[in-house]
């Protein structure tokens, strides 16, 4: 289980495939982005799903149907039911199942995943505001939803209706860049409507609820590219995790990373799964791992050695942690080397305490 502040990776003797009976995996940006593989993610995955581990898909994205996903899954060569795909449509509507009469129509803004998700509940999903409706949700609706969809949402939320969202991710990574995700067509409504939806996916425990409801897991692997979401998703829930660097979390950003936002292990892709994770040792003024030592002189973070370059951002994080806790706040950690982004509070962006540009520079990462 997670520590309650976390100053360095933890290490694992057992690869991390043998070590949990679930992987609980994000899919953008872990599997898949854009639509195709991730590089080794489907090998990895087909390893991890051989030697005996559960792989249950974990994603914030509420546009598809769970059908959908595990084709699109199968297709690119990792076999999935629709039984192991879980969505944050799920859990929202499960949330608002709670609040209102079965049968209520609900204002839904999203795609067909939302509207599936509702339907299972025994909710109506409608497009209009002027029906007669019990809430309004917004799941994320692809790049081509209407902007006419959150001026509904907007005239809804405005005149008092319950307002529920799948999430609130400000971005989603595709196969050209980052874009912007669900958590932006939210704030649209909130600007003219004001107040906050309920917020059900991660890294809010309704979608830990879900996903622990459907997989049953009992020694869950939280696997995500995403601070803000995956990482304090499993850091609230009380399980372990495994950020991949294959989707929007940097490595200046990991340094970063304020107690709740830190992964218990941390790898470049999918196939940490399959590996053991070395000791982050406390040596002197500064912490080894595997042939590397990193410590903080001043104001910046200073790195010597050789070897894997994942094992010297383990030390660097270790030492940039622990500096950021003993001057007393998190949010004093730096971002020099690729500023702020997603999975930074706004005391992190303001934040330049530590400079590890060179440290980094060192690894190529």
């Amino acid at each position: 289980m997670t520590d309650s502040v976390r100053t360095r990776p933890a290490a694992s003797a057992r690869p991390l495939h043998e070590a949990y009976d679930t992987a609980l995996l994000d899919l953008d940006g872990v599997v898949y982005a854009g639509g195709e593989a991730i590089e080794y993610a489907v090998e990895s995955l087909e390893v991890a799903r051989r030697a005996g581990m559960r792989l249950a898909y974990v994603t914030n994205n509420a546009l598809r149907t769970p059908q959908t996903v595990a084709e699109h899954l199968t297709g690119l060569g990792v076999p999935a039911q629709p039984d192991d795909v879980i969505n944050s449509a799920q859990a929202v509507a499960r949330l608002i199942a709670e609040q209102v009469p079965a049968g209520s129509q609900v204002l839904a803004i999203g795609g067909e995943g939302l509207w599936v998700a509702l339907r299972e509940r025994g909710l109506v999903p409608v497009d209009s505001a002027e029906a007669d409706i019990a809430a309004v949700v917004q799941g994320y609706g692809g790049p081509q939803q209407p902007w006419e969809r959150l001026a509904e949402a907007g005239y809804a939320v405005a005149r008092g209706v319950p307002w529920f969202a799948s999430n609130t991710d400000l971005t989603i990574p595709t196969a050209r860049g980052i874009a912007p995700g669900n958590g932006a067509a939210v704030e649209v409504v909130r600007f003219v409507a004001g107040g906050s939806p309920q917020v059900a996916g991660k890294p809010q425990p309704p979608m830990h609820r879900e996903t622990i409801l459907r997989t049953g897991a009992q020694r869950p692997l939280v696997v995500g590219d995403r601070l803000d979401t995956d990482i304090e998703g499993a850091h609230g829930g009380g399980v372990d995790s495994l950020l991949v660097l294959t989707g929007v979390t940097t490595a200046a950003q990991l340094l970063a990373a304020e107690p709740v936002h830190r992964p218990t292990f941390v790898a470049a892709d999918l196939r940490g799964m399959l590996v053991a994770h070395p000791e982050v040792r406390a040596s002197g003024d500064g912490f080894d791992c595997a042939g590397w030592t990193a410590r903080v002189r001043g104001a910046e973070a200073v790195l010597t050695g050789e070897g894997e370059p994942l094992d010297g951002l383990r030390a660097l994080c270790a030492a940039a942690w622990t500096a950021a806790d003993e001057q007393g706040a998190a949010s004093e950690v730096p971002r020099r080397a690729g500023g702020a982004g997603p999975g930074l509070s706004a005391a992190h962006r303001d934040g330049d305490r530590i400079d590890a540009e060179k440290a980094l520079a060192k690894l190529g990462l």
